[in-house]
């Protein structure tokens, strides 16, 4: 890898990180105070509204955004474009939030989600004005910016989180943070981005856009509705409730494993699209990115499944002592977030957004009929469902990583066993050994430093070499 392009990447992960893991605390700490005052029954009834939200962005963010960030020639007319054509469908998807509200609320059973889908709804128009300053500096590798922002809008919304929390705003509270956060990121994306809309647009360039565009939206969407499949079917076949733990426990584990998984996406893309035509180079640094996004993410994600019990006794207490046992299956899944995202984004790089789309489908047929198959069993069983299907659509994610830069799966497999092995046996372990203690916090403590310890000597003792490429990075950079 050229010094230059380590240096990027190595700063891109740095200030993404810093992005995510600060803003995502924030938001955590935050939560665990929130959920103790407002109970499964809110975090539900929002469960149920986030398919429409996220469809409706994946309108705005899934498309043309990734074709700015792909293209290396971009000009303002570009950006414009995307500007004004991003507007106009988020005003149209808000309008189509605001008539099927009742429908949704008749389909959930819930008089409440009329008027919350038609107020949430709104943060759709409010982040379309933001998405082409956003795409900019995501193109730059400008993380650093991007974190700034985050944060604060981080601490801002969870203050006015918390205040609503405590005068008794109910369910609302949650609308209202996130509101306020999506208009701190507005106007914070204007205030530092030097770049400002022209009255241009240009179909040429629309149509320039949309080619690569149209597929990764499609691709989207697919992956935005079978993502929230899950809360569909919980929220409909069994209570607000339950839907309310499934929610909590997926918002749980995606603190390591969706922020990490943002993080190689997001910074791997722009990286990795430097080099598209170098297949060779291409190659070797894959395999580096992959391996150091398993060594971090693996042994997080089954250290958090190996002391669920404990960290939701403490931090939220017995009322929600499900989302627990949910988090045991939904770490598992999870877990392998970052390698399906470094696959995923081979495709984007190579501009094939038509095997992207193909694969897309491929996965969320196969899962469909893994949900379909559980879904009588419980939310319980639905949840180890989705390590299989998770399996199924790595195998699948692999096939042209093979056929392009020849790392199929067993390649991939046989570059990440080591740290495989080590985090899952630590998993047990960790496991296995807060059962000998009955003191909640005295089980999450012996978990973390039996866990850290015992990995720590497995890397030392097995002498990964992704020891060795993380040190590299750091005393470069230094």
């Amino acid at each position: 890898m050229a010094e230059s392009l380590k240096n990027k990447t190595f700063k891109g992960f740095i200030w993404s990180a810093l992005q995510k893991f600060s803003v995502q605390g924030v938001q955590f700490v935050v939560m665990l105070i929130i959920a103790k005052i407002l109970g499964p029954r809110a975090f539900g009834l929002v469960g149920m509204l986030a398919i429409f939200i996220s469809i409706s962005e994946t309108f705005i963010n899934s498309g043309f955004s990734q074709a700015l960030i792909r293209k290396q020639d971009r000009t303002d007319t570009d950006n414009c474009t995307v500007f004004y054509f991003n507007i106009v469908v988020a005003v149209v998807m808000y309008i189509v939030l605001f008539l099927i509200a009742p429908w949704v609320s008749v389909f959930y059973h819930e008089p409440e989600l009329t008027k919350l889908l038609r107020v949430i709804g709104l943060v759709v128009i409010i982040h379309s004005f933001a998405v082409v300053q956003r795409s900019i500096y995501t193109a730059a590798i400008d993380f650093k910016t991007l974190a700034k922002i985050s944060f604060t809008c981080a601490l801002v919304s969870g203050a006015v989180g918390l205040y609503m929390a405590y005068s008794g705003f109910g369910v609302w509270t949650l609308v209202g943070q996130q509101m306020t956060r999506a208009a701190c990121s507005a106007t914070l994306l204007w205030w530092y981005s030097s770049w400002r809309p022209k009255l241009i647009y240009s179909w040429q360039s629309f149509r320039s856009l949309f080619a690569f565009g149209s597929n990764m939206l499609l691709s989207g969407l697919l992956n935005t509705l079978y993502g929230n499949i899950y809360q569909i079917t919980i929220g409909k076949l069994f209570s607000a409730q339950s839907l309310g733990f499934f929610t909590q426990a997926k918002t749980i584990a995606s603190l390591p494993s969706s922020n990490l998984n943002d993080i190689v996406g997001s910074v791997t893309y722009p990286v990795l699209s430097t080099i598209q035509n170098e297949d060779e180079r291409l190659a070797v640094n894959y395999r580096k990115l992959l391996r150091v996004s398993a060594f971090v993410v693996f042994p997080l994600m089954c250290g958090l499944a190996a002391v669920s019990t404990p960290l939701i006794d403490v931090f939220l207490g017995e009322q929600w002592h499900f989302t627990a046992v949910l988090l045991i299956p939904i770490c598992l899944n999870m877990m392998w977030y970052p390698v399906h995202a470094i696959n995923l984004n081979l495709l984007k790089v190579k501009g094939r957004s038509d095997l992207f789309l193909r694969l897309e489908i491929i996965k969320k047929i196969l899962g469909i009929l893994v949900l379909v198959a559980t879904t009588s069993f419980g939310v319980l069983v639905m949840c180890y469902g989705s390590i299989v299907s998770g399996l199924l659509a790595l195998f699948i994610n692999t096939y042209y990583t093979g056929k392009f830069i020849h790392v199929g799966f067993l390649r991939q497999m046989r570059d990440l066993s080591g740290v495989l092995f080590a985090s899952l046996s630590m998993f047990a372990l960790v496991y296995c050994l807060t059962m000998l203690f009955t003191n909640s916090i005295v089980q999450l403590i012996v978990g973390i430093v039996v866990g850290v310890a015992y990995f720590a000597l497995v890397c030392l003792v097995f002498k990964f070499d992704e020891i060795d490429y993380i040190k590299s990075l750091i005393i470069k950079k230094k």
